[in-house]
């Protein structure tokens, strides 16, 4: 008996002593996950820099009116710098940020290994989340010719405020850029090799001209009276929302509403404001594009030209 009871102390001391090491690794890494304020639902980044935050795409939901919230609460203003099509990975600029961003890991994630999904909660306190790297893969197919190299998948629960936060290991360091994507049920992590190299050629091409509508939409889902009545034969059940047009922008002027739903920008399908602002890199810059809504169930088609995004 006492041998048993010997045996279930050292096992507790041991489940205490490794549950407050994960602890110990969530509130190292927390202080550089910082809350995204882009879209109605807040999402998560990470500092890149002292001025720079790493997100995804998604967590933004729009183009301008951006801000980072940081661990101790101050909200602060975000200019976007630019966006990678590729990773979908987004990079903002944040002056005042101050915050050091997390050391990346020096050992090679394996399958097997214990990770730990770092994020900010809609109140921007620290949420965590454990699993495993359940598959290491690639390369993942995210365009037309476009493909990330390698991605890492984990069991580790995640919701969508997870996007733009951290895979950590167990010491607290940086895995990998949470994508809050899924396949299989299992999340998708960029490597933070990836996430950090893609962010370095943006702060480096940082000044290159970007599209700019001034929408800010977030993906919907279309009733069964809707679908199709773009012209689409297939019947598209997915778009993108209107929720916001800036005054004075080039959606504005074209005539855009909010409530308006984006079908197609220039003949292409929008389902969310990643799509969107893929179509936007390149030469869009000065040049007239059609938009492509649906007002309740009437197809309206409009011209607008696409204007120079600035700041950053």
């Amino acid at each position: 008996m006492a041998r048993v009871c010997h045996d279930r102390l050292m096992t507790n001391q041991l489940l205490n002593t490794f549950s407050s090491s994960l602890a110990d690794a969530v509130a190292l890494a927390a202080p550089a996950v910082v809350q995204v304020q882009g879209r109605r639902r807040p999402a998560s980044g990470l500092v890149y820099a002292g001025d720079v935050v790493v997100t995804m795409v998604r967590a933004l939901g729009r183009e301008d009116g951006l801000h980072v919230r940081r661990h101790d609460g101050q909200t602060l203003e975000a200019n976007l710098i630019g966006w990678d099509p590729t990773t979908s990975l987004a990079v903002l600029r944040v002056a005042g940020l101050d915050t050091e961003p997390i050391a990346l890991a020096t050992v090679p994630p394996r399958v097997g290994h214990l990770a730990i999904a770092v994020g900010r909660s809609w109140s921007n306190a620290a949420t965590a989340s454990a699993g495993i790297i359940s598959v290491i893969g690639g390369p993942l197919p995210t365009g037309r010719r476009r493909a990330i190299d390698q991605v890492l998948r984990t069991d580790a629960l995640m919701h969508d405020g997870f996007a733009g936060g951290a895979l950590i290991d167990p010491s607290g360091a940086l895995l990998g850029v949470i994508t809050a994507t899924a396949i299989r049920g299992l999340g998708v992590v960029i490597p933070a090799s990836i996430a950090w190299d893609a962010a370095a050629t943006l702060l480096e091409h940082g000044q290159l001209k970007r599209g700019y509508l001034g929408i800010a939409g977030q993906p919907v889902r279309l009733p069964e009276s809707q679908r199709g009545a773009a012209g689409d034969p297939g019947g598209s059940n997915e778009a993108l929302l209107v929720v916001g047009v800036t005054a004075g922008s080039p959606a504005a002027a074209a005539g855009v509403l909010v409530g308006d739903v984006l079908v197609e920008f220039d003949g292409h399908a929008v389902v969310s404001p990643e799509d969107l602002l893929d179509l936007l890199v390149g030469d869009r810059v000065g040049r007239q594009a059609s938009l492509r809504l649906l007002r309740g169930n009437q197809t309206t088609d409009l011209a607008v030209t696409v204007g120079e995004r600035h700041g950053g």
